[in-house]
């Protein structure tokens, strides 16, 4: 193992240390408003989400970049998230205004982080639901933006490594039909630095990246087809790009 890697190592053991131990410290704390009136566990909810940015970029070298602010509409939409790293879910609290996810049900049963997903009014899919979960998130997502609040919804239902591609699944296109609001998507490279399962995090900087809203109107498959065309492209660009950079950077030590 070269010195390179054993630094790796120790800078990741490092960061699950800090990472994790402030979590677990800071939960107890949170645990007391996870009764509370809304209007205050979002705000104990949302500076967690803000130390853990700030953790990751101090600790783990994962600074992040967010592009095209211009595109995020002034009233509640839709976003539509490629998903590769944990790390978006918890930045976008932090980036945009109160926004409701819609997620795996099964999240909310992690202790103190899965109970406030659940508190603050988020929508958990149930996977196995077929029809009947997709009105469910409709009505429920109907309810949040008459609220105020923005959905974000990942259109493959999972995070995937970079470069792969998952199906975009029936959600989002109910989303778009149905609520007839604009459909924001959104493309990361966060799987290059916060892999899924990955102990080890790599330093570089996570870009999330706005981009033009697809109004309301389209047939349902030409959205889904450009939807995805999208979030893809700009998807492999941001990936290349970082690519390109580290390995500029190698070259340079």
């Amino acid at each position: 193992m070269s010195a390179r890697d054993l630094r790796g190592l120790a800078r990741a053991l490092l960061f699950n240390i800090v990472f994790y131990g402030w979590t677990f410290l800071y939960g107890f704390f949170a645990l007391l408003f996870l009764a509370a009136p809304r209007a205050l566990a979002l705000p104990v909810a949302v500076f967690w989400n803000r130390s853990a940015i700030a953790i990751t970029a101090a600790v783990a070298g994962i600074k992040l970049e967010v592009k095209g602010r211009e595109n995020i509409p002034a009233n509640p939409a839709v976003f539509a998230i490629k998903h590769q790293s944990a790390f978006e879910t918890i930045a976008l609290p932090v980036i945009l205004d109160d926004p409701i996810f819609v997620m795996k049900r099964e999240l909310f049963r992690i202790p103190i982080y899965g109970w406030y997903f659940a508190r603050l009014g988020n929508i958990g899919i149930d996977r196995s639901g077929g029809p009947s979960a997709i009105k469910t998130i409709v009505r429920r997502a109907e309810r949040a933006l008459q609220q105020g609040h923005s959905i974000l919804i990942f259109p493959e239902g999972t995070r995937v490594a970079p470069g792969a591609k998952g199906e975009y699944g029936p959600g989002v296109a109910a989303l778009y039909t149905m609520l007839q609001v604009p459909v924001v998507p959104v493309a990361v490279n966060s799987g290059l630095f916060w892999g899924r399962r990955s102990f080890v995090k790599n330093p570089g900087t996570v870009t999330i990246a706005f981009l033009p809203a697809i109004a309301p109107g389209m047939e349902r498959q030409a959205f889904m087809a450009e939807l995805e065309r999208r979030i893809e492209t700009v998807t492999g660009r941001l990936i290349a790009a970082a690519r390109v950079e580290k390995t500029v950077e190698k070259r340079a030590l």
